[in-house]
């Protein structure tokens, strides 16, 4: 009877991508010095700052110490160790070549810390200058105008000056924020909150926001080179240990979080699954451009396939790269661009009524 599944607690610190790395970086180290597997486990059980993963670790030992793979002992910890990182372990124990998996883990666990830093730099950066521009936005409206559209409303009763519509709508967005910004605050959140659930609680619901997603000027371009580098990056280092086709493609596809490019990536598995060549189903996918379907078919021509999915790994990265590049520089002059009209507003919110009485101000 096997062993369950480790529940370590979740209020033990994490662990990180950067603690993964130097963990199969430890292991392919000592498999290439010919160290022992249980050396090497009890080398890093004792020496790793983490802990949870030394308690991980500890058990992972154990297992392998009464006799079981380290594919099966570090399946046993799936919120760690997920399948793509055992079925390139169980790829190795098959072919006896450890270090290769080591390798093809260590070159995507840093590919994947790269993809996330882009992701959170065309995510974060936007969302910190969207930030600031909302709050400036409410200090503004609270503090600073209504006390200038009073000498402006004193004025237009002393002197019945012509108020213009863009004044009486800036008077009207004040009065608004003064009486309800404790209510405006919070909406941003509260409506993430919704959406959050809402992806959570339907899977139609969570389809149909991915695909509006996808159409999405720039953000969707964005999301569907992310998703299909994911995925390409995730086959092409599964396929060069040795897993399986199909097996390969199915692990890959978990790595993708859109369900709509997802399903596309079904049908692809699909087309492989009848026998149909790798760079039809990649054809028929719509979702690789056609030189990535050129390069996998010259790959599987000249049967150097692997070497072609590493270069068409390599081809999505770039191009992720440059696309997040593109859509940094793009949003961040656009929020300023909002800003400067918001507080041009505001301007001719509050000095264009006198500028336009000025008749009046004269004859007084």
């Amino acid at each position: 009877m096997g062993r369950k599944t480790s529940n370590i607690p979740l209020l033990s610190k994490g662990v990180s991508t950067r603690d993964m790395i130097q963990l199969f970086v430890h292991l392919e180290q000592m498999q290439g010095a010919s160290v022992p597997l249980l050396d090497a486990l009890g080398d890093i059980r004792d020496t790793t700052e983490n802990s949870r993963l030394r308690d991980m670790m500890s058990e992972v030992y154990r297992d392998v110490n009464e006799g079981n793979s380290l594919s099966e002992a570090l399946s046993r910890h799936p919120k760690v160790f997920p399948n793509l990182y055992i079925s390139l372990i169980a790829a190795g124990e098959e072919t006896g070549d450890m270090v290769s998996s080591y390798r093809q883990l260590i070159r995507y666990l840093k590919w994947r810390d790269e993809i996330n830093r882009k992701v959170r730099k065309a995510t974060l950066m936007p969302a910190v200058t969207a930030g600031f521009v909302f709050g400036a936005l409410i200090f503004l409206m609270v503090l600073v105008v209504p006390e200038i559209l009073k000498f402006v409303e004193n004025m237009q009763n002393m002197m019945k000056m012509d108020i213009p519509w863009f004044t009486t709508a800036l008077i009207a967005t004040t009065d608004f924020f003064g009486a309800y910004w404790w209510a405006v605050i919070p909406i941003p959140f509260i409506f993430a909150f919704i959406i959050i659930m809402l992806r959570r609680l339907s899977e139609n619901f969570c389809y149909r926001m991915d695909l509006m997603y996808l159409s999405l000027p720039v953000v969707g371009n964005l999301i569907r080179k992310i998703s299909i580098a994911r995925f390409s990056q995730t086959f092409a280092s599964l396929f060069a240990s040795g897993v399986d086709v199909l097996k390969a493609m199915r692990s890959a596809q978990e790595t993708v979080n859109n369900l709509s490019i997802r399903e596309a990536l079904d049908n692809t598995i699909q087309y492989v699954k009848t026998g149909s060549p790798l760079s039809e189903a990649f054809n028929a996918s719509g979702e690789f451009p056609s030189m990535v379907v050129r390069m996998v078919k010259i790959g599987e021509e000249s049967g150097n396939l692997t070497e072609v999915l590493e270069h068409v790994g390599v081809f999505y990265t770039n191009d992720v790269n440059e696309a997040v590049d593109s859509m940094v520089a793009l949003i961040q002059p656009l929020l300023t661009l909002i800003l400067g009209i918001i507080i041009a507003w505001i301007i001719a919110g509050c000095f264009g009524p006198i500028y336009l009485n000025l008749d009046k101000f004269m004859a007084n």
